[in-house]
């Protein structure tokens, strides 16, 4: 953003600098609902569009902030009527349709509690998460309601279960229809007055390390997601904005709803599967000016060839960012030279609720660096048996955070044993292994339980996964320990291959002198095994831990955020 000078942010930064621009201190009510909405309207831009929704028919809804602080409104009153109180757990269980973002919001604002699950989950899936939660009402769409009528005699819990587009079809016991735009508009409805510590949003957890587990945030997580929405994504008043991650992802509520509506920012949604050229030719239409995306959707488009960029003009876009797991130095580079912009890697997880570490619009970007903490966080590598900081840069510990910031998570529901397990030493653990350097950049090196110990010494699964992408026969890579009599443990490498290459003999070899003579004789896989796809999460992110799993003869755990349309 013009003037973000990073440094001298940091040495100055206090929260109470985002409360008072926030009035924060002074509002009655600190509800998240009326800062992205109503507040929007109260600086008198009411009239400006919020919210540009596009499905796979091509079919558009768009609507302005005032809208949206109607309609949230009137789904506010629906709800109350429906016998939904604060502190109630409600599901939101649809497609990306703007209800679901407009649900989001009527929820928060009469103090309940936003329960945001990925449709595309199973009954089995949707079950352990209502059941978890004790979730007293769902909204959804007609063409899910089969799997929440599967579970029904399950959860007695279960008191409403409100479908948007039932167009006249039978109810059942506990249903009720709900068509939003048939209802009498409410024009004047003051939010449920909550305090900062007031629960908000209840997201759970991907299921790429063991079971989900149910992550409680509260309505103070505002500050954190509006000041690095505004500083790291470097939103600006102008911008046509499009953050593709689902809000059954905290993604795609923390930088998808929160971040972007409490500054006033248009932003966009695709409610449609993935292709390269449907997402290009979505950029090109709506102009998007700031693009915030995940690694795995960047690789897909990189497999998709350059080819493709070229039939479409592109030059709108000022500004990328990525989220969901660690990018790939070849990313960036491919960015830079094909988008002519570089992404922006950022790092943060459901339990932070908010970015944490990134790569910022003034400083150099150092292609496979985390980047540096946001200002207000204090992050350390720590030494994984005493927890306490290691002294000097370059030597692999565990990331490490001072608690106590805006947005970090209050509990695990129902589960506050996990959660206390989760702090050491007066640090927040996060669970990831990192390095910095001379400069105070941070590199990921991977999870805690995903680094290969081989004959005393410690390889990077990220680290051989960012090589092995750099070979020209590869698309995709996921990198796991493999158990070995010698040596404890050993690389094995699972690679997907570009269509124009053939799995052989041969191309192993080659693949392996490659990574020997890029990383080190220690870093080459002892063993490739060629993949016509990787196990990911509805939300893109390689389940590794399922790949070690089968390495190493163990139960695989929970595989509901498995998602087969990715691989």
């Amino acid at each position: 953003m013009p003037g973000f000078d990073y440094q001298k942010i940091k040495n100055s930064f206090n929260w109470q600098d985002v409360k008072a621009e926030l009035n924060y201190e002074h509002n009655p009510t600190k509800n998240i609902g009326w800062y992205c909405s109503d507040r929007i309207c109260d600086l008198g831009i009411g009239n400006k569009t919020a919210l540009i929704w596009e499905n796979a028919l091509g079919q558009q809804r768009t609507f302005s902030f005032e809208d949206l602080r109607v309609l949230s409104n009137t789904m506010a009153a629906y709800l109350q009527e429906q016998g939904i109180q604060a502190g109630d757990r409600v599901c939101l269980f649809m497609d990306k349709i703007p209800e679901l973002y407009i649900g989001f919001l009527g929820i928060l604002k009469i103090g309940a509690i936003s329960q945001p699950l990925f449709s595309a989950f199973g009954d089995d899936a949707l079950l352990v998460r209502l059941e978890n939660a004790k979730t007293k009402a769902i909204i959804t769409q007609r063409k899910h309601i089969v799997k929440v009528r599967r579970i029904l005699e399950r959860t007695p819990f279960l008191q409403s279960i409100i479908i948007l587009d039932n167009n006249g079809k039978p109810l059942e016991a506990r249903e009720v229809a709900l068509e939003l735009d048939s209802l009498a508009p409410i024009t004047d409805f003051f939010p449920f007055a909550v305090e900062e510590e007031t629960p908000s949003v209840l997201h759970y957890t991907s299921g790429t390390t063991g079971t989900p587990k149910g992550v409680k945030h509260v309505h103070q997580s505002l500050l954190s997601q509006y000041i690095t929405a505004k500083w790291v994504i470097d939103l600006r008043p102008d911008d046509i904005y499009w953050c593709t991650a689902d809000p059954g992802w905290v993604t795609g509520t923390s930088y998808g709803i929160i971040g972007p509506w409490s500054l006033g920012i248009t932003q966009c949604v695709l409610d449609k599967g993935f292709s390269a050229d449907s997402w290009y030719d979505f950029i090109q239409r709506q102009k998007i000016t700031n693009w915030y995306t995940a690694p795995t959707a960047i690789r897909s488009l990189m497999r998709a060839g350059e080819d493709v960029v070229k039939k479409y003009d592109l030059s709108s876009l000022r500004y990328l960012s990525s989220v969901g797991e660690p990018l790939n130095p070849e990313a960036v580079l491919w960015g830079e030279k094909v988008l002519g912009k570089a992404f922006h890697d950022t790092y943060w997880q459901t339990e932070t609720g908010a970015i944490m570490i990134a790569n910022y619009p003034d400083l150099q970007i150092k292609p496979g660096s985390m980047g540096k903490p946001f200002p207000g966080i204090t992050a350390a590598i720590l030494d994984d048996r005493t927890f306490e900081p290691i002294s000097h840069g370059h030597q692999t510990g565990l990331i490490g955070f001072k608690p106590g910031w805006p947005s970090m998570f209050r509990t695990y529901w129902d589960n506050d044993e996990i959660y206390q397990a989760k702090f050491h030493n007066g640090w927040y653990i996060p669970g990831d292994k990192a390095k910095t350097d001379n400069d105070g950049y941070f590199w990921f090196i991977g999870r805690d339980d995903d680094v290969i110990n081989t004959a005393g010494h410690l390889v990077s699964p990220f680290e051989v996964e960012s090589a092995l992408l750099q070979h020209p026969a590869i698309s995709e890579s996921a990198v796991v320990a493999k158990p070995d009599l010698i040596n404890m443990e050993v690389v094995k490498a699972f690679v997907r291959l570009h269509a124009e290459y053939a799995a052989s003999n041969d191309l192993k070899l080659n693949i392996m002198n490659f990574i020997r003579k890029k990383l080190s004789p220690l870093a080459m896989p002892q063993e490739i095994e060629f993949v016509n796809s990787l196990p990911k999460t509805k939300s893109g992110k390689i389940m590794r831990r399922l790949l070690h799993a089968k390495e190493w003869g163990e139960d695989i755990g929970d595989v509901s955020t498995l998602d087969d349309e990715l691989n």
